[in-house]
């Protein structure tokens, strides 16, 4: 379903950015990973995918860098030819009450899940403009649309996505590239992993299925908005949650 084509996704070393990774290279994607540089497991991520007998490479770099955000879409080209999909996966948290909240926290969650995610939209906009076509897909997240107490940087960052990839869908929707945005609710994961059990147990009683979300429902939803199965969406947000906020 994408063999010939050309994939990045950031933050993609593991959690949800690995299982979307591994999901295009079963599709028959070329795989670009990127992580920070201090990241080990994007480079075994990268040979993971190798195996699967597709092209993948490992770029690694700061998406809050727009140098080294020109390094990793520069490099794709180079060993690819082009960039068809990509993913803006790269993201943090640092909770807190806001009352609580220290200025770094909130500025660091921004920079990277908003600022980041502007720095590549604004730099893979013009290789896919040469290329006549692309699908870019954010990362957002439940909370980018109802809000979480003790979360008002992950919020707002993710919110700011959401109303980022609608504006990016009306700029470059006429030069053929579409952007939507996937919004998980509960998926199991090293991060909410750490969670308490009373407040695992909060969420999971407020889901209508009856259950958490896995890393693979998020990379399957996202291979949909990559492909030419969902060409006629664009600006869309779609909620991958369990009815959680439906």
């Amino acid at each position: 379903m994408l063999k010939g084509k050309t994939a990045i996704i950031t933050g993609s070393g593991r959690g949800i950015g690995k299982a979307v990774a591994v999901k295009l290279a079963s599709l028959g994607a070329n795989i670009v990973i990127n992580d920070i540089p201090s990241s080990t497991y994007a480079d075994e991520a990268c040979e993971e995918i190798k195996a699967m007998g597709v092209g993948c490479i490992c770029i690694k770099g700061d998406v809050t860098k727009i140098d080294d955000v020109k390094a990793l879409v520069d490099g794709a080209v180079k060993e690819f030819g082009s960039v068809d999909i990509f993913v803006n996966n790269a993201g943090i948290t640092r909770d807190g009450l806001m009352l609580r909240m220290k200025e770094e926290d909130w500025d660091l969650v921004m920079n990277i899940n908003l600022k980041g995610a502007f720095n590549c939209i604004k730099t893979v906009a013009r290789p896919m403009m040469k290329n006549k076509g692309g699908s870019i897909i954010n990362m957002a997240s439940v909370v980018g649309v109802m809000g979480n107490a003790g979360q008002a940087n992950y919020s707002a960052s993710k919110g700011g996505l959401i109303a980022l990839t609608k504006t990016t869908a009306k700029e470059f929707s006429a030069k053929g590239i579409r952007c939507n945005a996937v919004a998980p609710g509960f998926i199991q994961s090293a991060m909410t992993d750490q969670l308490s059990d009373d407040v695992k147990q909060k969420y999971y009683d407020a889901i209508p299925l009856g259950r958490f979300g896995t890393v693979e429902n998020i990379a399957d939803t996202v291979a949909f908005l990559a492909s030419d199965m969902s060409s006629y969406i664009t600006g869309q947000v779609i909620c991958v949650d369990g009815g959680l906020i439906m």
